[in-house]
């Protein structure tokens, strides 16, 4: 039975594949066989032929993510178990030496009829009543820009123009492919579903008509401007929400902002690489902001109120307490980046003790009054011992 032919073909087993290929293994060992096999490489012989149009039918399944899963499907259902009715061989499951199904496709699903269009409702594009399915429009492709905009930006969000290039509908004919005052009509080949079937062991294969390849329409007199294709290189400027708390090299999709599907297709989506440009006093740690805030000896030595600032143009006061050390740091609650859950990051404040690169005669003498009036220990004592530096003492 032809059905059962079909169901017996190995698909991957023409490819040189395993069935758990990828669909770029796939497509790269089509391309290859493709190649080898083509019949302008392989004139007047049939086994190259008849190997060409194998891979090419093997190829229009697992090319394609639904049919494929519908073969394997099929495979498993079918490909394994029993035969088809009145195919005349045996079953090759594990019921029984030597038997054969006699039994109707219906006693296995219910349907008395054995109509296998119930049963594959829609395999390979097709449905129940074995025609084929109009095919939907065909969604555009996503494209991909950057961004580049200001750290503060970066922390509030904000909306930004992208002038974009790229393939869309011809501004002549408006996408119709067709020369002005003239008008696309309905492909008689494939009455305007973009897609013929081909007939392969019982089964029928769907595949992009020929006479119209795919777009459901033929021009008579094609516009001068995209030649018939009803695509050009066009510009637009689209408006883009850059949202609160984004981070340098983070990629934001924006759905349906890319090239306009074709034929009633969606638009595909837009991508866009933020890159947010260095701040003069703040950087970023995560969802915190960072920031150095120096400080004199005196305040670190004796405790101070300094002024740190924070994003948005505003500071707050910081207490720094008696005996803070050189890079300690301090953190100021909610004033940093947004997060995802809508609350905010902190600024995370170091402080650094500034040393004077100049020191007058009353400076000296100070700093001498004091050197004298502390103990005389050697900080390093410990450091120089610990490292086994020979006379060290702690």
């Amino acid at each position: 039975m032809a059905a059962q032919d079909w169901v017996d073909k190995d698909f991957y087993k023409t490819l040189g594949v395993n069935k758990k290929a990828s669909a770029a293994d796939i497509k790269k060992a089509y391309r290859k066989l493709a190649q080898d096999l083509h019949p302008d490489k392989n004139p007047e012989n049939k086994r190259a032929e008849e190997k060409f149009k194998a891979v090419s039918e093997a190829y229009a399944v697992l090319s394609d993510k639904d049919k494929r899963a519908e073969y394997d499907e099929a495979r498993s259902m079918f490909g394994g178990g029993f035969k088809f009715p009145g195919s005349g061989g045996r079953n090759r499951g594990g019921g029984g030496q030597g038997q054969s199904y006699g039994g109707g496709m219906g006693d296995v699903f219910g349907d008395a009829t054995g109509n296998l269009g119930d049963i594959f409702g829609g395999l390979f594009n097709r449905g129940g009543d074995g025609q084929p399915r109009q095919q939907p429009g065909r969604r555009g492709a996503d494209i991909e820009t950057e961004a580049t905009i200001s750290f503060d930006d970066a922390l509030n969000g904000v909306t930004i123009p992208l002038r974009l290039t790229g393939e869309g509908a011809c501004p002549v004919c408006h996408g119709t492919g067709a020369k002005t005052g003239t008008v696309p009509r309905v492909c008689p080949e494939c009455d305007g579903t973009g897609s013929t079937a081909r007939n392969a062991g019982g089964f029928a294969f769907t595949e992009p008509c020929a006479l119209c390849t795919g777009r459901g329409l033929v021009v008579d007199d094609p516009c001068t401007t995209c030649h018939g294709s009803g695509r050009a290189m066009t510009s637009r400027t689209v408006q883009t929400r850059i949202p609160q708390g984004v981070k340098d090299g983070q990629r934001i999709r924006l759905a349906g902002k890319g090239v306009p599907g074709e034929g009633g297709g969606q638009a595909g989506d837009l991508y866009v690489i933020v890159h947010v440009a260095p701040h003069p006093v703040f950087a970023r740690a995560g969802n915190n902001v960072t920031v150095t805030v120096p400080v004199t000896f005196p305040e670190a030595a004796l405790g101070a109120q300094v002024k740190v600032p924070v994003p948005g143009g505003s500071s707050v006061t910081l207490k720094i307490p008696a005996g803070t050390a050189n890079g300690r740091t301090f953190r100021v609650k909610g004033r940093g980046a947004r997060r995802k859950d809508g609350t905010n990051g902190d600024v995370l404040a170091t402080v650094e003790i500034e040393v004077p690169t100049a020191v007058d005669d009353a400076g000296r003498a100070a700093l001498e009054a004091y050197r004298e009036a502390m103990p005389s220990t050697d900080p390093r004592a410990e450091l120089l011992q610990r490292a086994g530096v020979a006379g060290a003492k702690a």
